[in-house]
């Protein structure tokens, strides 16, 4: 049991340590009397080890009133678009499967990530998202892809 709680600190810290994000917007899909409605909300970031390739993500947020405490599960619908905004260039030497960003989706053991794959064979970059859970994560994904090209052709 200690593992396990260790496992989800460890987990809720990395939380920050990828890409920030910037809000777009979001729409209502639910009224609620109390607390915040459902949303579905969009955020940009910019891929932090790659110049020139920004990546759009709506995720679903869980409103009424355990939402609006920050206590509600968030469910594991979301997309991702990415596109190439800029010249492209390499900061560092890429991982697959690196993750470059993610967002907490319930108080503790969700969360919905972007991680990034190199498609040398095609050169192109793949970026896939996904929610996690310690225990237990989802299926539900979507996935984006951007090739690396000079950005004057």
């Amino acid at each position: 049991m200690a593992g396990l709680f260790r496992t989800a600190l460890i987990l809720f810290a990395l939380g920050g340590a990828t890409a920030s994000a910037e809000q777009i917007g979001e729409v209502t899909t639910a009224f609620k009397i109390l607390g915040a409605n459902h949303t579905i909300s969009v955020e940009a970031f910019d891929d932090p080890q790659v110049e020139g390739v920004s990546c759009f993500v709506s995720r679903a947020r869980t409103g009424g009133i355990s939402g609006s405490l920050g206590l509600a599960e968030d469910t594991s619908d979301a997309s991702i678009a990415c596109r190439q905004t800029g010249p492209i260039k390499f900061l560092e030497e890429l991982e697959d499967g690196e993750e470059v960003f993610n967002r907490r989706a319930s108080i503790m053991f969700k969360r919905i990530q972007v991680v990034r794959f190199h498609d040398e064979d095609r050169d192109t970059l793949v970026y896939l998202t996904y929610s996690d859970k310690v225990i237990e994560g989802s299926p539900k994904n979507a996935v984006s892809a951007v090739v690396i090209r000079p950005w004057d052709e």
